[in-house]
């Protein structure tokens, strides 16, 4: 005769599912993937920038320049005159006190000048002109002479400022980091108003002081933004890849 009685027997504690869905593993990748796809796009958006940058200095390199004066009163009319090469005379530009701007160029640190040169526009009664750069392994600078009326006859082309950001330092008395227009306009005491493009000049303001060179534009810029763009489509693409392969394999358990 059996026992009715059974011992029992308690049931311990329910284990997770080794084959559930993975769902910190898919947020993680979720997050990279986006990351991986928005730095994509951005590379993207600097390759259209960087398009536009290049487009802008041949066409400025192939034309002839035009008079200054009308060209400004252009722009204080909204017309979009970046790169428009021109030409202008300044008086005394060549002993014009100058404001040091930090720059890089060939690889070699030094500072580039800027003076503001009188204009006689509709809309403007100044311009800030980048007479060039000096590298610092050379500590003369032109004489300043602010009495001086010398004219001189200067080509460039019209560029406009830089944004900063958080990185950018601030300004001091001695060294500037952007090309501001309306507080290097201020600094220098320049007439008001002043045209908020530069004149990158592209000929020289001090023939006798050949530490003076006149750099409109950089030696050389890369474009090399689609390969990085490709580069980070890519590895979002990788990214899916192993995740999906991941989850697959862990489902089947």
């Amino acid at each position: 005769m059996t026992s009715s009685w059974e011992p029992r027997v308690e049931a311990g504690p329910t284990r997770p599912d080794p084959k559930g869905f993975p769902v910190g593993m898919t947020v993680a990748a979720a997050i990279a993937f986006v990351i991986l796809i928005g730095l994509g796009v951005w590379q993207l958006q600097r390759l259209k920038w960087k398009e536009a940058l290049l487009a802008g200095i041949a066409r400025a390199e192939a034309a002839q320049p035009r008079p200054l004066e009308p060209v400004l009163d252009r722009l204080a009319l909204g017309r979009d005159e970046e790169f428009v090469r021109v030409k202008v005379t300044c008086p005394g530009l060549a002993r014009a006190p100058a404001l040091e701007l930090y720059s890089l160029r060939e690889g070699q640190i030094g500072a580039r000048l800027i003076s503001a040169c009188p204009v006689v526009s509709g809309a403007y009664r100044s311009i800030l002109v980048d007479r060039g750069f000096i590298p610092d392994t050379v500590a003369a600078r032109p004489p300043p002479d602010p009495a001086s009326r010398d004219p001189i006859e200067v080509t460039g082309v019209l560029r406009p400022g830089e944004r900063g950001n958080f990185t950018t330092p601030p300004a001091t008395t001695s060294k500037w980091y952007l090309h501001d227009a309306r507080r290097m306009a201020a600094a220098l005491h320049a007439d008001a108003p002043t045209a908020p493009l530069f004149l990158m000049a592209e000929t020289s303001t001090n023939p006798d002081f050949k530490a003076l060179i006149p750099a409109p534009f950089p030696v050389d810029i890369p474009n090399r933004h689609l390969e990085y763009a490709l580069t980070w489509f890519g590895l979002a693409g990788a990214l899916a890849g192993v995740y999906g392969a991941a989850v697959f394999k862990r489902m089947r358990g």
